[in-house]
């Protein structure tokens, strides 16, 4: 699923420079993650990049939104496919593989 940042935010934008898709901007009063960017850092890291670093555990799965580990990848696949990002699928790439 993708992720979503919850009415927890207190805008501190941590997650805005940590997300490798750039799918998190400022919305109206808190920041807003565009499920159509949201790869959930699968093929890039083992974590959730934004949720790593927010401080008030505000990033969290959409449940609106369920997505398999293929349709994150395919996602991040077309939106580095211009960026010479070096994608893949692994334990250290994917928290679907994560140990």
């Amino acid at each position: 699923m993708a992720t979503m940042i919850s009415e927890d935010c207190i805008s501190c934008g941590a997650c805005e420079g940590e997300c490798p898709n750039d799918a998190i901007s400022l919305g109206e009063g808190i920041f807003v993650i565009d499920p159509d960017l949201c790869s959930e850092c699968v093929g890039l890291y083992d974590t959730q990049k934004c949720a790593e670093v927010c401080p008030v555990e505000c990033c969290i799965p959409d449940p609106e939104r369920r997505e398999s580990e293929e349709v994150l990848f395919e996602r991040a696949r077309r939106i580095h496919a211009e960026r010479d990002t070096v994608l893949e699928l692994g334990a250290a790439t994917s928290h679907f593989r994560a140990a």
